[in-house]
């Protein structure tokens, strides 16, 4: 063998795969996804270690991991939001996106996914997280991101890798292809044979896998479970199918072409095996998504994006930091940006690129000028947002420029009403909570008109006490957090008819008004109607609309102290005075009829009651019918989730004062993934107890607002 193919034989076997083939080049951008608690950090950490990046893997215990590396993250012990990490392996660059796992803080993910590359889906052997793994899978199964299955904490596996790839596979729509086996001895595993390499290597702790010869023992298991991955690729290849029928062993190359292929159109998901914590597997996976990932060029492909044309980058999130101002980190789908270049947002408006800057968990390195397929920060692009498309503002826009499909934020299921401890910093905390909404789109801020109350909804308690204590460390505003009030009703029984009087003299022109007036109930969700019955100019008419604003004023609040609904009010007779009279006094006289009217007409208090959808695994479907009915819940039914295999959807009406905390149990009873939609149903009365327990917390509230 000459000296040049002997140097090719060498980096093939280096690099693990022999007989040349293609690969893309150029920056990746990798997002780590799981369920919570399944070790993406970690396996993060390790990644980093083996590709040169740090010197030794940081660990989540002691909160020394490049990830989780906001002080949230480490109080808590958990990821809360995206962390982003670059390095270089063999000559290529990657950018790997730690996510959290929690589906309060999957929105971060959601902004990420659109643009990767590639997904690396870190898992375990643990049933009880399937239904996690289900949710995380068919967010990336619709955006159609290739994914590859890390089989984590294979270590401290206690069945057979077919028997877990068996629990795993309902999870995923797209086929789950095993292309590792461990090698077990002493019932530990030792190492894995790589089906596709038809190479046997054994685990070093935090070092690269050695190869090994194929142990005798295990070339019947290795052979039979690599024809089974062989017969699963040539579903989709009909000359792979005619060699295996033909008993002809396909060439290496065409079968890396062909696991390559159905990663990029979702077809299939290759599964491997390892363990985060020792750094095993973490090399064969490298090189699998240096060979078989897409790059920019197929993410491109996927969305839509021209491969020609001015420079593009999708914003994927958004930061706030305390010192340096906001950071926009965006993937470049095509071109190059310069720091100092001026961009244009979808809306037109105009920021100028105030530094670059490559991520590395909490820390920055500035950049001059980036290239397509990088994943950089932009500083002081204050107009952008996350999910837009920023391009040079010299350039004009084309309609192949749309911004990459994005899964629509989660409904809110949780929410906190806001008091800012210091009255002095009500303005500031209005600014701050809508910044942490621009970085958080899964967070939804608004103020009640009607009592005034600040609101804040996002997607679990979890996620609303680290939104608070961002608010407190990062913008220096402290908060009361408490149940939000709800929005009680009234509305009378009977059928009433009061005279309503307003006179006043007081020298000059006095006040003269005076209303005789039918007050009755209407159906519920009738509203307010006001019609007029005089005859003979009683009541002149230019007067009846005043009449009418009055008996509106006197709804504001009943004599149960709530705003009154479902009243018609009609004005049968009254009188007038020639000089006294006037539209404020007429409106007067309408208010006074009223507040006497309303008392008398048996006033019933109303609560509003939602319907509401329980999205939870079927499993739990008996464990969630009990929390409903334990909340004064009307169960109506239950039906299967469409599209979702092993899910059910569970209809039922529910008070909006028993939703309160209802998702903090919903998720204990379903490992952490149950959910629900609700809306607003209907009024419905309460009386008794639970009516007048209401209406004495609301008059005791009042008081103290009074300072009684």
């Amino acid at each position: 063998m000459d000296n040049a193919s002997q140097g090719h034989t060498q980096q093939a076997h280096q690099d693990g795969r022999s007989g040349g083939g293609s690969r893309a080049n150029g920056p990746r951008l990798i997002a780590l996804v799981g369920p919570f608690q399944s070790g993406k950090t970690t396996l993060l950490e390790s990644i980093l270690t083996r590709t040169g990046a740090l010197a030794r893997p940081g660990n989540v215990r002691d909160g020394s991991t490049v990830g989780d590396s906001s002080a949230e993250a480490r109080a808590h012990a958990m990821s809360v939001e995206a962390n982003i990490a670059s390095t270089e392996y063999l000559g290529d660059r990657y950018t790997f996106v730690d996510c959290p796992g929690s589906i309060e803080f999957s929105q971060d993910m959601r902004s990420v996914l659109p643009v990767c590359d590639a997904a690396i889906v870190v898992c375990e052997a643990d049933p009880r997280k399937i239904p996690a793994l289900q949710v995380i899978l068919r967010d990336l199964e619709d955006l159609r991101i290739p994914r590859i299955l890390f089989l984590n904490k294979i270590d401290a596996a206690t069945n057979g890798v077919r028997e877990i790839l068996a629990m795993l596979q309902p999870a995923s729509r797209a086929r789950l292809l095993l292309r590792q086996i461990p090698i077990w001895q002493n019932g530990i595993v030792t190492g894995f044979i790589d089906l596709a390499l038809e190479r046997a290597f054994v685990y070093r702790e935090h070092a690269p896998s050695m190869v090994i010869d194929l142990p005798p023992a295990e070339i019947a298991r290795e052979k039979e479970a690599r024809y089974t991955l062989l017969e699963r690729l040539a579903d989709y290849d009909d000359a792979l199918l005619e060699e295996l029928i033909g008993d002809i062993d396909p060439p290496r190359d065409q079968i890396f072409d062909d696991l390559a292929r159905e990663l990029r159109d979702g077809v299939a998901a290759p599964v491997f095996i390892g363990s985060a914590e020792r750094g095993n597997g973490v090399t064969r996976l490298l090189k699998a998504l240096r060979h078989e990932a897409p790059n920019i060029a197929g993410t491109r492909e996927r969305l839509g994006v021209a491969a020609e044309g001015q420079p593009i980058a999708q914003i994927i999130r958004s930061i706030h930091t305390q010192h340096g101002g906001k950071l926009s980190v965006a993937r470049v789908l095509r071109g190059t940006f310069n720091d100092g270049q001026t961009i244009s947002t979808p809306r037109g408006e105009e920021d100028r690129i105030a530094g670059l800057s490559r991520l590395m968990g909490a820390t920055a390195s500035k950049q001059a000028r980036v290239e397509e397929g990088d994943t950089i920060a932009f500083g002081r692009l204050d107009h952008a947002r996350t999910g837009d498309m920023i391009r040079d503002a010299k350039a004009a826009l084309t309609s192949l420029d749309e911004p990459a499909p994005s899964l629509p934020a989660s409904e809110p299921v949780h929410a906190f009403a806001l008091l800012a401890k210091d009255r002095k910093d009500e303005v500031r905390l209005t600014a701050a909570l809508n910044r942490l909404t621009e970085e958080d789109p899964s967070l939804v801020f608004t103020q009640d008109a009607a009592s005034g109350e600040m609101r804040l909804a996002g997607q679990g308690e979890m996620h609303l006490r680290v939104s608070l204590e961002r608010l407190a460390d990062r913008f220096g505003v402290l908060v009361t957090a408490q149940k939000p009030n709800i929005a009680y009703r009234e509305t009378i029984r009977d059928e009433v008819t009061v005279r309503g009087r307003h006179k006043k003299q007081s020298g000059g022109h006095g006040q003269y008004g005076d209303v005789l007036i039918s007050v009755r109930p209407q159906q519920r969700g009738e509203g307010f109607a006001f019609t007029e019955s005089v005859h003979g100019g009683t009541v002149p008419k230019q007067y009846f609309s005043s009449v009418e604003a009055g008996c509106r004023d006197g709804l504001s609040r009943g004599p149960l102290g709530f705003p009154v609904v479902d009243v018609a009010v009609n004005l049968l007779d009254g009188s007038y005075h020639t000089v006294d009279s006037s539209d404020m006094a007429f409106r007067a006289a309408a208010r006074l009829g009223m507040s006497e009217a309303l008392p008398k007409a048996r006033p019933v208090l109303l609560e509003p009651v939602l319907a509401v959808d329980v999205l939870i695994p079927s499993e739990a479907v008996s464990r969630a019918s009990g929390i409903v009915s334990a909340r004064r819940g009307q169960i109506l039914g239950y039906e299967p989730r469409e599209g979702w295999d092993g899910w059910d959807v569970l209809k039922a009406l529910i008070p909006e004062a028993e939703m309160s905390d209802l998702i903090i149990e919903l998720r204990s009873a379903t490992t952490g993934v149950g959910s629900y939609i609700a809306r607003f149903d209907h009024l419905a009365e309460v009386v008794g107890r639970p009516a007048e327990a209401v209406v004495a917390h609301a008059s005791h509230q009042r008081a103290l607002q009074n300072g009684h």
